[in-house]
């Protein structure tokens, strides 16, 4: 009886956060958590969104340059996190949000902005000029025109959000997909090595279809990549990924960067942070919740960062595994 409920699978799709969400949980037959996760993906949109006209967020925004705003803990410590992370200068940057609007890309109205349109945006995205208030828990943007964006890290916290409270109902284990940031919870019930199988996309592919599967123990995984969101002008192709120091989309030999984590959060800011660097870094410093990573490069090599080779299995022959 009990390797039967083990099996047992449930699994709730809906769309939200701009994407297409899938929670799946094994062991129980009590859809309550699943429709609990929904309400929980909802009310962090509702408050975190930068586009409606209505978020705790945009409040901060209407109220930049003018006076602070007390939000809920949720956005505070993730907009402290995102604050910090961003004045490490290495890619990731909360303030980036005039610079996203303008571009627009993945929106019907995305275009290429003019250099004086990018440059006057430049001049308010300075992660310094945002001021944080423990006491209050508010948030005061110092200029007006800023706007804080927590679009590269906020799928992460939700991730995390949801395992608690997966926990907090006593689902030992699930797959939690917010739009292909995953987190695997728990001990997978159809492996018994207790290591999950996990594809990495082929970039710009019709299909779903893996080129590569690596195997890891309960993690998120978190890809960072050019192909899922782009704007065509002319002969150019412009990727979302944007520079906050040059005002364009980064630009390097990578289609994808995926990092493990146990931490879907920590994967999040640490697929930003490898991608703008472009290749893996030598003996480089993973936080310590981090299992490692996999590039993907435009000329169809897979390089390793922290992964044993044993650890993944290539699927398509066009590329080429480096460790």
């Amino acid at each position: 009886m009990k390797e039967n409920i083990q099996q047992t699978a449930l699994t709730k799709h809906f769309r939200a956060l701009g994407t297409s969400i899938s929670l799946t949980v094994f062991g129980t037959l009590d859809q309550t958590v699943l429709e609990k996760s929904a309400d929980l993906v909802n009310h962090y949109e509702d408050v975190l969104t930068v586009n409606r006209d209505h978020s705790q967020l945009m409040s901060v925004k209407q109220a930049a340059g003018k006076f602070p705003v007390q939000v809920e803990a949720s956005v505070y410590q993730l907009t402290k996190l995102a604050v910090e992370k961003s004045r490490a200068d290495f890619g990731f940057n909360a303030a980036i949000g005039p610079l996203v609007k303008l571009w627009h890309i993945g929106f019907s109205d995305a275009k290429v902005p003019s250099e004086q349109q990018i440059s006057e945006r430049l001049s308010l995205i300075d992660p310094w000029q945002i001021e944080l208030n423990d006491a209050d828990q508010s948030i005061f943007l110092k200029k007006a025109g800023m706007e804080i964006d927590l679009g590269a890290i906020a799928k992460g916290y939700i991730a995390d959000r949801i395992q608690d409270l997966w926990h907090a109902y006593g689902i030992a284990c699930g797959i939690i997909n917010l739009g292909g940031n995953l987190l695997m919870v728990g001990k997978p019930p159809h492996h018994c090595d207790g290591l999950w199988r996990i594809g990495l996309r082929s970039p710009f592919s019709d299909n779903d279809e893996p080129i590569a599967v690596v195997t890891m123990p309960p993690c998120s995984a978190v890809t960072s990549g050019i192909y899922e969101r782009r704007l065509t002008s002319g002969q150019k192709s412009y990727h979302h990924i944007l520079d906050s120091n040059t005002g364009y989309p980064r630009e390097n030999n990578l289609n994808s960067v995926t990092v493990f984590s146990k931490k879907s959060v920590t994967a999040e800011i640490e697929t930003t942070r490898l991608f703008f660097a472009g290749d893996p870094l030598p003996d480089y410093p993973f936080e310590q919740d981090v299992f490692g990573a996999a590039f993907i490069t435009k000329d169809c090599q897979i390089k390793l960062s922290g992964l044993a080779p044993g650890q993944i299995r290539l699927l398509d022959s066009h590329y080429q595994i480096i460790c």
